[in-house]
């Protein structure tokens, strides 16, 4: 079987290559660059927790050099401080810490006294750059520079395009993806439309290495008392005493010049620090965000991830984040049709869980743009507003509520029937599993979030006092033979693991998760006929005969085997 064609090499495409050589798929990236990136301080990636452990996975080692976690979070509005937050690294279980708690807005867990993890921010061409190198050491990846994509055909049994260039020629795939950004060709030749909003928030950017007042605090400043301090200003920590800051312009305003820029720099920092300190600017710039969700995310063979699906970014929303997200989602499914093939309702989950998640994150940043930037009238003087607006704002900033959480898929395609009445834990259907311990059956220990994009779906006991106990014990014992023989009867394959404790959940309860980390079932014992259908339903059940695999052994990507000449 021919190799899955990646269209464009940003982080989403790259995210995307890596997800699926590391389960076994081999991947021709095609970019139409030279295969480098200009460093551009000033456009950066802010990562949040699942997205950022989705690259480690993955193997981009620029997180652990250059990334920058935030050590607070602080609001100030006009001279006042409304709100201050501490953020740590955390990788606890429950809470905002954990994957399962996300969900949680600011207000409501700042009143739980929650742990808020820390986003991790870093150079966009720094993440780029560690996905890159990770991609040229696998060897299941081949990565083909200077080659801009201008045909794509599609028949029963794959995909061939075409591209121009210095080494012109025709390539054949089993599926192609395009990661080939806003102006996606990819989207073109497929005829999909891409609607949306225009100019919905404009920005100056710079970025500099400068002091300042709240050392490794992200900071957000609304009407700020200094002359032409504008509406919004916001500084965010990098590495190595770098910071980026934000302005929020009018949305069609006239052209902001260097000058015009410099002056907008000095000014906030005198404003912040009773005078101009010195500072060295490293890039500046100015942005214009857009809202676009494209009307089809599949047709056929075809795929849309990242920005050829979607843009985003107002109210500190990340659009990368969600790219990410696609190419995790995409990921195991293309995988699982190349290894065993695939129903059609299995790829067509792709298009019904992303594109309704991040329709419903549009649909929360527009009615917010509305609150936050509508204008004054009434509701600016009613109780509790300003403090209403400022939780909203912290959710888009630190991943948390309807602007930022990471997506759940309750109603998707592949949730089994009446996966909710099997039995209750904290995490709902189709949500994000918590990252809690888990010990394999080699008796490794390690986190469950760390199991995760290995193709297999994952079954989790729990089983109180197993930590303590020899594994030829537990291994042995109880409802763990039952359960194993069960899991190695499943339709697909699936590892298992065994926790002391998961919240929400009483002793022996089973959980089946996908291979992307999201909960399918949960159930108060060992059921077989309950477990295979359950694991059936999220492959997608049985896949159409014309859709089996037919490769005997996995292409040569040394050479060019994998394309028409």
């Amino acid at each position: 079987m021919d190799p899955v064609i990646v269209v464009g090499a940003g982080p989403v495409g790259l995210a995307l290559s890596l997800c699926l050589a590391t389960q076994g798929v081999p991947v021709v990236v095609l970019d139409e660059g030279a295969g480098n990136d200009d460093p551009r301080p000033a456009r950066t990636a802010v990562l949040r927790p699942d997205t950022a452990a989705l690259m480690t996975r993955l193997g981009c080692s620029t997180l652990r050099d250059e990334g920058a976690r935030w050590v607070g979070w602080r609001q100030l509005r006009r001279k006042q401080q409304m709100r201050q937050l501490p953020l740590g690294d955390t990788d606890g279980v429950g809470g905002a810490g954990g994957t399962g708690g996300a969900g949680v807005a600011v207000g409501d867990a700042e009143r739980d006294d929650a742990v808020f993890p820390s986003p991790l921010h870093l150079p966009q061409h720094a993440l780029t750059r560690g996905l890159r190198d990770a991609v040229i050491r696998h060897d299941l990846v081949r990565l083909v520079t200077n080659s801009r994509l201008d045909s794509l055909e599609q028949d029963a049994r794959g995909v061939t395009v075409h591209t121009r260039g210095p080494g012109a020629t025709w390539w054949r795939g089993s599926h192609v993806v395009g990661c080939d950004g806003a102006r996606s060709t990819v989207r073109k030749l497929l005829g999909v439309r891409f609607p949306g909003r225009t100019a919905v928030e404009r920005h100056a950017v710079a970025a500099l290495r400068v002091e300042l007042p709240w050392p490794g605090e992200a900071v957000l400043h609304r009407q700020p008392p200094w002359r032409g301090g504008g509406q919004e200003v916001s500084a965010r920590p990098l590495n190595d005493g770098v910071w980026r800051l934000d302005w929020l312009l009018p949305a069609r305003g006239e052209l902001v010049t260097p000058e015009a820029l410099v002056a907008r720099v000095r000014d906030t920092l005198a404003g912040w620090c009773g005078e101009t300190p010195p500072y060295d600017l490293l890039d500046t710039g100015v942005y214009t965000l857009h809202h676009r969700l494209a009307r089809r995310w599949r047709v056929g063979r075809a795929f849309l991830a990242g920005d050829a699906a979607h843009l985003l970014g107002a109210l500190g929303t990340q659009g990368l984040d969600e790219g990410l997200r696609d190419a995790d989602n995409l990921g195991w499914k293309l995988a699982h049709a190349w290894h065993r093939g695939a129903s059609e309702t299995l790829l067509d989950s792709y298009q019904a869980e992303r594109r309704t998640a991040v329709a419903a994150r549009l649909r929360a940043a527009d009615q917010s743009l509305t609150i936050l930037r509508g204008g004054g009238g009434l509701r600016t003087y009613l109780p509790g507003t300003a403090r209403g607006h400022d939780t909203l704002l912290a959710d888009g900033h630190l991943g948390h509520g309807p602007l930022g959480a990471p997506p759940a898929y309750p109603h998707s395609p592949l949730a089994p029937p009446y996966a909710e009445a099997h039995t209750a834990v904290d995490t709902r259907t189709g949500a994000p599993v918590d990252n809690v311990l888990v010990t394999a059956p080699d008796g490794t220990t390690v986190r469950l979030r760390d199991r995760l994009g290995r193709g297999n779906a994952l079954v989790v006991l729990v089983a109180p006092g197993t930590g303590v106990w020899d594994r030829r014990h537990w291994l042995t014992a109880g409802v763990m033979p039952r359960l194993a023989e069960a899991v190695a009867a499943l339709p697909s394959p699936a590892e298992l693991l065994v926790t002391e404790s998961y919240p929400g959940a009483s002793a022996h309860s089973v959980l089946l998760v996908r291979p992307d980390g999201h909960l399918v079932a949960a159930f108060g014992g060992v059921r077989p006929d309950e477990l295979y259908a359950a694991a059936d339903a999220a492959r997608g059940g049985a896949p159409e005969a014309s859709a089996a695999p037919d490769h005997p052994d996995r292409p040569d990507l040394s050479d060019r085997t994998a394309n028409i000449n």
